[in-house]
């Protein structure tokens, strides 16, 4: 959709500098952008792009207006503003309530006649869909599943037995809530399986990412609090806990039973340890691996930048070696 300058600047609670008549119909990047479109500087690392920008308007901070050859909306926050005029400009498809006749029905269903049903899915007994809830092509959900209101899964979406979904979620292509966690007793040397017999609780304005995992607990429920944000590929194993607008980069893998609280930021590729918790408002930077509790609030990190290979085996041997090397230090000093 379009907008002038002056609805986008009352809509993001921005301060306009130019012409509030200035249409926009688009959003770009700083380098791309042309007339009509609309970009943002919130990267210090992109500043020297701005002069050159074809944009028909900025989304900026003070600092920076000095160097904006157009139009402007000047915030502490361009980032934040960027991400309201974004959804403001870009509003989620409505779709109009229907049950393709494609799609596979149990008994005792209740699906709200406002949802939308799309082809080839596959419905359980006893499941309830509440309404504006969008169910994409090619979903599988098991029975006894309950999803809230205004919930869309986009496509090829698997929901495993008892599994409850909040309001306003998003499921993208490939998630699988509700399958068995990794629940194994040994036994001369053979596995014996132990059954989940948990499940999943995903709470409201929750968005998991294409291809991403959500264990059903062994024994009690995985809960997902309100406001969770979940990028691709990420493994959530069996009982986890994890707190309210807490958000978890791609790739992360969270191993079973273990207590994340909120507001907090996982980095991609960090490895969470089983059974520990951390603590609300902790930033794990990328890469880190987690192997006890962090009761502090802070950012942590554990990964070791890239370095040239004949350094970095070099520091591996010392780091072997550190424990001999620290007692002998401390002898010295006795």
């Amino acid at each position: 959709m379009s907008a002038i300058l002056a609805e986008l600047s009352k809509v993001s609670g921005a301060r306009l500098v130019g012409d509030p008549e200035c249409v926009i119909n688009a959003v770009n990047t700083l380098d791309l952008a042309s007339t009509g479109e609309i970009t943002f500087l919130s990267n210090r690392h992109y500043a020297n792009r701005l002069l050159k920008t074809k944009a028909s308007a900025v989304i900026l901070s003070e600092n920076d207006l000095k160097n904006c050859p157009t139009n402007a909306l000047v915030s502490n926050a361009p980032y934040l503003v960027y991400a309201k005029i974004a959804n403001y400009l870009y509003p989620i498809k409505q779709h109009h309530g229907a049950i393709n006749e494609k799609a596979v029905i149990g008994q005792k269903c209740n699906i709200d006649h406002t949802s939308t049903i799309s082809a080839n899915v596959v419905i359980g007994d006893n499941v309830t869909i509440n309404a504006e809830t969008y169910i994409g092509p090619g979903c599988v959900i098991a029975d006894n599943v309950c999803i809230g209101e205004n919930t869309i899964l986009i496509a090829n979406i698997t929901l495993c037995h008892d599994v409850c979904i909040g309001n306003n979620v998003i499921l993208h292509p490939g998630v699988v809530i509700g399958a068995d966690g990794f629940g194994l007793a040994q036994e001369n040397g053979e596995w014996l399986k132990i059954p989940q017999i948990g499940s999943v609780n995903l709470g409201n304005n929750v968005e998991v990412g294409a291809n991403s995992t959500i264990d059903r607990g062994a024994i009690g429920n995985t809960i997902i609090s309100n406001g969770v944000k979940i990028d691709n590929q990420v493994q959530i194993g069996h009982n986890a806990f994890v707190g309210e607008n807490t958000a978890i980069a791609g790739c992360v893998a969270l191993a079973g039973s273990a207590y994340i609280g909120k507001r907090c930021q996982i980095g991609g590729a960090s490895s969470i340890n089983g059974h520990i918790e951390i603590t609300d408002d902790v930033i794990i930077t990328g890469m880190s691996g987690v192997a006890n509790s962090i009761k502090t609030p802070g950012v942590y990190s554990s990964a070791i930048p890239v370095t040239d290979n004949k350094i970095w085996k070099r520091n591996i041997i010392r780091f072997k070696n550190l424990d001999q090397i620290i007692k002998k230090i401390m002898f010295k000093l006795e």
